[in-house]
């Protein structure tokens, strides 16, 4: 028997109970996983919540890193005992064991320890993907707005842009989280609670405003996120932390000096197999280099869900969140 968080009705983070589970055999294209780490994001509280739609009862989580115990017919990309990590597949990544689609697997270079991996696969991918793929205009020498920069994901961010060659105005709510965010690379900080960020902006860009605005906070800043964007600058909605964006006027646009707006998803940057491994293969070869570091900000055993989540809803968290399983 495997242990399993799981959740019978969606809601608030007391939702979600620590069950025993039987896993089974692999079935073809499957693999059985061992996880030995397990990521906890933002984003798994919108399962919960029922913002992203589910059918309960399911499991909960889409990362975790691991060791492949068994595979299923007809899977050649891993083999019994690869050390591999995800993000991906049907919920179910809070778990000690599972069953799960050989497809996400990403093999781990040795030098990357398991809670590395699930720290960072989901919000490092994220990351790169964000500067590499999003606003295809973005060069070398181009300033960004990255709200919340001293989150997992943020954090992470900041130092694929500037291997990129880009400067990064990041936004936090307090000193420690600057302190954070400036240690990992971040050229200029504001306080969005007690400053006016599209003014620091202007401030901080000689007038201009930046090129692109990565907003993983969604209602309490979109507006300002606009006022930031130079002239055919783009809108990244990448979160909805305060709340889901407002519907876009297409006037508002042109009239903050034809910006653009989109809301990506992280599925649709890595359906294509070449565009996935490349993704994937610039991550791991700086990861692995030590060219990137990873903050673990928080860790959890696996009954105590409920808290993580608290602690994510809350915002007391700095960096990645995961769940030890032991190695």
């Amino acid at each position: 028997m495997a242990q399993a968080v799981r959740f019978h009705q969606i809601g608030g983070p007391e939702v979600l109970m620590l069950e025993q589970v039987s896993v089974g055999d692999p079935g073809p294209g499957e693999v059985w996983l061992r996880h030995h780490a397990v990521g906890c994001n933002f984003a798994d509280t919108y399962f919960r919540s029922g913002y992203y739609p589910v059918q309960p009862p399911c499991g909960i989580g889409v990362e975790g890193a691991g060791e492949v115990l068994a595979v299923g017919e007809g899977v050649t990309c891993v083999s019994p005992g690869d050390r591999v990590s995800y993000n991906g597949g049907p919920l179910g990544s809070y778990s000690t064991e599972r069953l799960m689609p050989a497809a996400p697997l990403l093999k781990l270079p040795d030098s990357v320890s398991y809670e590395t991996a699930a720290a960072s696969t989901m919000r490092g991918l994220t990351a790169v993907y964000w500067m590499m793929k999003v606003d295809p205009r973005l060069k070398a020498g181009d300033t960004v707005l990255l709200h919340a920069a001293a989150g997992g994901v943020g954090l992470l961010a900041i130092q694929v842009a500037k291997l990129l060659g880009l400067r990064v105005i990041g936004t936090v709510s307090s000193e420690e989280k600057a302190a954070k965010a400036r240690a990992m690379g971040c050229d200029a900080i504001i306080f969005y609670r007690r400053e006016d960020v599209p003014a620091r902006v202007r401030e901080l860009t000689g007038g201009e405003g930046v090129q692109t605005v990565f907003d993983s906070v969604g209602a309490d800043t979109f507006e300002g996120s606009l006022m930031s964007l130079r002239r055919r600058g783009m809108l990244v909605g990448c979160g909805t932390a305060s709340g889901p964006f407002p519907p876009i006027d297409a006037l508002q646009l042109a009239m903050q000096g034809s910006v653009y707006f989109t809301r990506p998803a992280f599925v649709d940057y890595f359906a294509d197999p070449v565009e996935r491994a490349e993704l994937a293969g610039w991550w791991f070869d700086h990861l692995a280099a030590g060219r990137i570091t990873v903050e673990i900000g928080a860790r959890y055993t696996l009954d105590q869900c409920v808290q993580a989540h608290r602690d994510l809803e809350a915002g007391k968290t700095i960096g990645s969140s995961i769940f030890t399983l032991g190695d």
